[in-house]
This record gives structure tokens, sequence and C-alpha cells, in this order.
């Protein structure tokens, strides 16, 4: 299946919800006046979906694994951040299961597509699949 659009991406849908989850747990963390790790945390999830979108309007194929990359480690650094909100309960356990198995998704995701880019390097300037 064929995407043209960055919306279409499954890993920046599944971004996407990662996003609302980690708001919500933003939301204890500021009543607790922890302004820090909500700005951290909002700021790298934001960051796969911007990366997502960003690379997928490159217009090479290596520079779309890049912006790809950059989303990659972003989805690492979000999941590394839940672990200090579950430690402070800003999220329940299973909240925080969720939650990092979405990051390790979106991290399998990537990289499945960002395999799939270096693969068709030479045959197509811009390949564009699915990545489920």
């Amino acid at each position: 299946m064929q995407f043209k659009t960055f919306e279409e991406i499954a890993a920046w849908q599944e971004a996407r919800d990662l996003t609302r989850m980690v708001r919500l747990f933003c939301k204890k963390a500021v009543e607790r006046k922890d302004w820090g790790w909500a700005d951290q945390i909002s700021r790298a999830a934001l960051s796969i979906m911007a990366n997502i979108a960003e690379g997928n309007d490159a217009t090479t194929n290596p520079e779309f694994v890049m912006f790809l990359g950059y989303a990659k480690r972003s989805s690492a650094e979000v999941r590394s951040h839940l672990y200090y909100g579950v430690d402070e309960g800003y999220m329940t356990e299973p909240e925080f299961k969720d939650a990092a198995e979405r990051t390790r998704k979106i991290g399998a995701q990537l990289a499945k597509l960002m395999a799939y880019l270096q693969e068709h390097l030479h045959r197509d300037p811009i390949a564009r699949s699915s990545n489920e």
C-alpha cells in the first residue's frame, strides 16, 4: 500500500495517539508544578509527529530516512521520560505499560520504513510504502 501524505503513515497515526496520552499525563505533572518534565515529554512526543511529517516532504530518500531517525530517537526519549512519570505517579502502571508499548511500536514501524527506504535508495528517488 502506498502513502502520499504523512497522515496516512501508521507511525504518525500512532504518534498522534501517544501525544494525546502524554498530554493527559502532563496535566497531573503541571498540577504538581513539574513543568520541566511536562515540557520535555510533550516536546519529545510532538517531535515524533513533526519529524515524520517533515520527512515525508523530503525530496530524497536519504533525507526522509534522516527525519525518520529523529522521530525514532524521540520515541525512545518519550519512553525514557515515561519511567519518571510512572515513578512520580503521573500515570498508573497499566497506563505506563500501554504508553511504553506504543513507543516501541512506533520505533519498530519507523525502523521498518527506514529499511524500506534505504533498500530503495538507488531504484526510486522517493519510494513510498506503508510501514505497517
